[in-house]
């Protein structure tokens, strides 16, 4: 049976990186649709009990940049744990890989999505900089209008209805993929999806 995964994520997350293109991969295999939703965890962890990272206890901020080494490393993925633009309001990502998704499809906004990712994580550049989202829809080979149509009142309003749709399914983490109204959340459980997409 064709599977849908809705994958809901914030442009800024380490972990989301870390998985994205494993997780490309494993749904491409499986022949399974992905809706991408970037959303606004800023509003999400109000409502699901999450803290922002500087607002974390010492001991969780130290064991989060023990883990991000070690997937690094596992995964043989480059990852910079204290990158320079960090932290850094993802909204305008967001809505850009919202954009490319309504005006080029799904592949084209996984596209973008992993060129954002690794802005942040790998290129120390500035994702909140308006000018560094022009030249990754350029080098992601899209429209330049791209990114100007990423401040319309129909991504926003897509926008906000993901945010509130992941809140609406007790979405609480990023990245979390959810399949058939099961959560799967942070990269560590991509086994599992994969296990879900060939049930």
């Amino acid at each position: 049976m064709h599977k849908t995964i809705d994958y809901y994520f914030a442009p800024q997350s380490p972990w989301t990186y870390l998985g994205h293109t494993r997780f490309a991969a494993i749904a491409a295999a499986a022949g399974a649709t992905v809706r991408v939703r970037p959303i606004d965890m800023g509003s999400v962890f109000p409502v699901s009990g999450g803290l922002p990272l500087g607002k974390r206890a010492p001991q969780r901020q130290a064991y989060r940049l023990l883990e991000l080494a070690r997937f690094s490393k596992h995964l043989g993925l480059p990852l910079n744990p204290k990158p320079k633009f960090f932290p850094v309001a993802g909204d305008d990502a967001a809505r850009l890989i919202i954009a490319v998704d309504m005006h080029d499809g799904t592949e084209a906004a996984m596209r973008i999505s992993a060129a954002v990712f690794a802005a942040v994580w790998v290129q120390e550049r500035n994702i909140g900089d308006p000018n560094l989202l022009e030249a990754l829809v350029a080098e992601c080979g899209l429209p330049a209008k791209r990114a100007e149509q990423s401040q319309s009142q129909a991504v926003q309003e897509r926008y906000e209805a993901y945010t509130q749709e992941a809140i609406d399914i007790q979405v609480f983490g990023a990245p979390s993929y959810v399949i058939d109204g099961e959560i799967f959340w942070g990269q560590d459980r991509l086994d599992f999806v994969e296990r879900a997409l060939r049930a």
